[in-house]
């Protein structure tokens, strides 16, 4: 633990004084300096053979040596340590949940708190990321991850995820009436969505126009009837007769001055040959045929009175001398005028091309025609 300084040895000389002087001094190391984010401990201080154990705070490894010894020469064994953050940090994500969608709508919006993070080494988070959509955004149908990675200043990451899961409430899908169709917001079966019954022209609803789609995944009301328009001939006036068929019923109105006129005998026969076009059209015919007193006027097997026939003549000016016809639309306004028979190829094209309303042209391109 000591060492010689001066020579080993002294000679007494002539003079009576020694050739020399010399002392043992205790062998001594430098002080340890200090280790960033550790410390260390030593059996004897600074002496010789004395031992220094290093440790690091929580959440640092030592990187190095793990003990140092004094040795004989006042140097320390092996090399300086250094304590380094290689734990990463601890990251909870919130627990997954699942969601309703929201009436009306295939989607949820869904709100979560940011994830808990802590880092066991100096406590410092350099930043969280996000892999997913923001925290009150809409989710669709369906199961989504999210996902979050957080790094510490050491660069160290740790991530977790969790689910969220929409689901869409679904009412059994609803059949079209006879004769009708239905028209539904949103998807149509979901959660909130609404179906409106309609028919088609020439028919009439009979039952509830309008049901929806409860929670419950069943539907308010029962399925309504499209059933055939009654027709009334026991009216006051032709604006009466017409207004039955207001925005249902387009009226092709035929007149003959006899039974027997050719004209009229190649356009009826035409016209029966083409009864599926004309009531995929929404056309109703009505014959006006003959002289008073024993003119005749009927719609399909419903007969007009003398009175209504002669209010009809002068409201569309049709004459009863030679053959003609006149084509109102649902609004019962004069479209086109025909002094011979029509075809029914033309006689569609022109209803198909002028007279279709939105709903009704977009019902043809979807169903195609079902009388090919």
């Amino acid at each position: 633990g000591y060492r010689l300084v001066g020579p080993s040895a002294v000679q007494c000389l002539p003079n009576r004084h020694w050739s020399g002087m010399a002392y043992c001094r205790q062998i001594r190391c430098h002080v340890l300096p200090a280790v960033l984010r550790g410390s260390y401990v030593c059996s004897a201080g600074v002496q010789m053979d004395s031992r220094c154990d290093y440790t690091c705070l929580p959440g640092y490894q030592l990187e190095g040596d793990r003990s140092r010894i004094c040795m004989e020469d006042g140097r320390w064994s092996g090399s300086e340590p250094v304590c380094v953050d290689l734990e990463p940090p601890k990251i909870r994500c919130p627990e997954s949940r699942e969601r309703i969608a929201e009436p009306g709508k295939l989607t949820a919006t869904v709100y979560w708190d940011p994830p808990r993070v802590r880092d066991s080494a100096d406590g410092v988070i350099k930043r969280v990321v996000l892999r997913g959509p923001e925290p009150g955004s809409e989710f669709p149908e369906g199961e989504h991850v999210i996902r979050y990675t957080a790094h510490d200043q050491a660069y160290n990451r740790a991530s977790c995820k969790f689910r969220i899961r929409v689901q869409v409430r679904r009412c059994p899908v609803l059949k079209p009436p006879q004769n009708g169709y239905i028209s539904c917001t949103s998807d149509g079966n979901n959660y909130g969505a609404t179906c409106e019954y309609l028919c088609d022209g020439g028919y009439e609803r009979q039952g509830t126009s309008l049901r929806v789609c409860q929670s419950t995944q069943q539907w308010t009301g029962s399925q309504p009837l499209c059933a055939p328009m009654q027709i009334n001939t026991d009216v006051n006036s032709a604006a009466s007769l017409l207004d039955q068929f207001h925005e249902k019923r387009r009226l092709l109105v035929i007149s003959a001055p006899d039974p027997s006129n050719r004209y009229y005998k190649m356009q009826i026969s035409m016209l029966q040959q083409a009864a599926c076009g004309l009531e995929l059209r929404h056309v109703t015919t009505v014959e006006l045929v003959g002289q008073p007193p024993h003119e005749v006027g009927r719609i399909r097997e419903h007969r007009l009175s003398l009175g209504i026939i002669e209010e009809l003549r002068r409201f569309l000016h049709l004459t009863r001398s030679h053959f003609n016809a006149v084509l109102l639309d649902k609004a019962g306004t004069d479209r086109e005028r025909y002094i011979s028979p029509v075809s029914p190829e033309e006689l569609f094209l022109f209803i198909d091309t002028f007279l279709l309303s939105e709903r009704e042209a977009a019902r043809r391109a979807q169903g195609g025609d079902p009388c090919e």
